[in-house]
């Protein structure tokens, strides 16, 4: 009887442990990203502006070199005084410069700002499709595989990249993700 009641009991607690378990998977949303059109759009139109920013930037900084060009030619010609005022002028120009450089690439720049309207739409997107597809297949846990998480060994049974694709409409895979 004893016997029995403790085979009972092993069950029972394999049954409750099964229950407990819990589920993750991983999912590429590099990979996942790079398949979305307005993702695409997104990245093309903040290149465009990044580029453009970039060559108004350099010109800014020519103006200031040619400055520096102008004042050591004709510097034998100034007085110290003018000398020292164009000196000032060049260094609040290059100021100025650094600051523009600041307030388009720094952090919390216009760069980042129009980085962050245009991605991070798409980018909800991808998370609520993550969760519809974690919710749908009882996931607990469902990792980014192109973010900082390394993971040196994944069983392709826990990848829902394909899932999330079609949970966004995008479609069978047609190339290898992995």
């Amino acid at each position: 009887m004893k016997k029995s009641a403790l085979f009972v009991f092993c069950l029972f607690l394999f049954a409750i442990s099964d229950t407990f378990a819990q589920k993750f998977g991983y999912v590429d949303t590099e990979y996942v990203l790079s398949r979305m059109p307005e993702y695409k759009e997104a990245q093309a139109e903040i290149e465009k502006l990044a580029r453009g920013w970039e060559t108004e930037i350099q010109e800014m900084y020519k103006k200031v070199e040619e400055m520096e060009a102008a004042l050591q030619a004709e510097e034998v010609l100034l007085t110290a005084e003018m000398s020292a005022e164009r000196r000032q002028e060049i260094d609040r120009e290059w100021k100025e410069v650094k600051e523009y450089q600041k307030q388009i690439f720094g952090f919390d720049g216009l760069y980042f700002l129009k980085k962050k309207e245009l991605v991070k739409p798409v980018q909800d997107q991808v998370f609520e499709a993550v969760e519809r597809v974690a919710k749908n297949n009882r996931l607990q846990i469902v990792f980014d595989k192109s973010g900082d998480l390394v993971m040196i060994y994944t069983d392709p049974i826990h990848d829902y990249t394909d899932y999330v694709l079609e949970e966004l409409g995008l479609g069978e895979n047609q190339e290898s993700s992995n």
